[in-house]
């Protein structure tokens, strides 16, 4: 049944970027979050890993989460001498989350989960249909 195979792969599409929305709302609402002793490290920007995946029994490669991986990225520096994180210097590290390239990404996974979306729906709508078309009236 290929329409249920379509469906799948739009369902898998779907769970993969609520995934990834979620992530970046973690990083969003993080993106002051710092070190409350000096030297100490800020949150660290969480990225997902995606991975293609044959599901045997249809056929099928379906999107599914590798990992959630932290980005080993440099953290940036403020100067607020006296923030209880500061170090020797007054330099307190921030978090490596960039809110431009938060919402970016967002955007991107909205628009990849609303294609999902409509790419279900299409596929359901055609079953329907199909099943409309074989069922004596």
């Amino acid at each position: 049944m290929e329409l249920k195979n379509a469906m799948a792969v739009s369902v898998s599409g779907l769970k993969a970027q609520e995934m990834r929305v979620r992530v970046i709302s973690e990083n969003i609402a993080n993106a002051e979050s710092v070190a409350t002793t000096p030297g100490g490290d800020p949150y660290r920007r969480k990225l997902v890993e995606f991975s293609n995946q044959l599901d045997r029994a249809s056929g099928v490669d379906k999107v599914e989460i590798k990992r959630v991986i932290r980005d080993s990225g440099d953290f940036q520096q403020r100067y607020d001498p006296n923030h209880p994180a500061a170090d020797a210097n007054g330099y307190v590290k921030m978090p490596n989350v960039e809110r431009f390239i938060e919402m970016m990404d967002l955007k991107e996974a909205q628009r990849s989960y609303s294609a999902n979306l409509e790419a279900l729906e299409s596929s359901r709508n055609m079953l329907r249909e199909t099943i409309n078309i074989l069922s004596p009236q």
